[in-house]
């Protein structure tokens, strides 16, 4: 049975330590997007866990790269049909329909990308991209008044912006929030985390035991979020 867990930072990576009633301490990469997960006896120093994590680097590394690559989505050809994802709902696309003005908008059980005459599927793509960044924009100003006073920080900036491996990242000296518009995807409660944990930045540069007692502070069942978004992989994109 785990006894106790902790957050560390090894070589830029983010690891999950559980210390648990073994013998012999194991190193996990989990999918979808490459989680490394540590499992070690307890009261094992961090020195040790350290060093283990990165005699081990080279392997975690393909692991994470392999799964990564294979957890991609299959690309999206933006055509009538296909399944796509608002606040964790699920919508069946529908493109059938052309105007003058662009419109997205879930409909029902309907996503509808109402575009121009003869627009072809990346025209229609960047629509709804635009769509889900637009989402992003109105949802995050009401969740900073809800947790700013609460966390006693103000960000000063929030920027929408594609990230290849995140779904968030806080420039703590501009006191900026980066947000992945693939956010406007998931469960409502998943955008919270990612705004809550980006918050704590701000207080606490790192994860370590500090960071991890704040957010069991402010955000008790955050471990529960993060998995849920974790579940699903990041669009398949050209990433720039």
């Amino acid at each position: 049975m785990s006894t106790a867990s902790d957050y560390l930072t090894i070589a830029g990576l983010g690891i999950d330590v559980v210390y648990k009633d073994i013998k012999n301490l194991h190193i996990s990469v989990y999918p979808p997007i490459g989680r490394v997960r540590v499992a070690a006896p307890e009261r094992t120093n961090e020195d040790t866990i350290r060093l283990a994590v990165v005699q081990r680097l080279p392997w975690i590394k393909r692991q994470r790269e392999q799964l990564q690559n294979a957890a991609r989505q299959t690309k999206r050809e933006m055509l009538s049909g296909e399944t796509h994802y608002v606040w964790g709902r699920r919508y069946r696309l529908d493109v059938s329909r052309t105007s003058g003005n662009y419109s997205v908008g879930p409909k029902g059980n309907t996503l509808w990308v109402v575009t121009p005459e003869g627009s072809d599927p990346d025209i229609r793509r960047a629509a709804l991209d635009r769509w889900y960044r637009r989402q992003i924009k109105a949802a995050v100003p009401d969740l900073l008044a809800k947790w700013q006073p609460v966390i006693g920080v103000e960000a000063e900036r929030f920027f929408v912006r594609r990230m290849k491996t995140k779904w968030g990242t806080c420039v703590t000296n501009a006191r900026t929030i980066w947000l992945n518009p693939e956010l406007a995807k998931k469960n409502p409660q998943c955008l919270e985390y990612v705004v809550v944990h980006e918050l704590t930045h701000l207080l606490e540069r790192g994860h370590g035991e500090r960071f991890v007692a704040l957010m069991d502070q402010f955000l008790p069942d955050w471990r529960a979020r993060r998995d849920e978004l974790n579940e699903a992989p990041l669009a398949d994109e050209d990433w720039v």
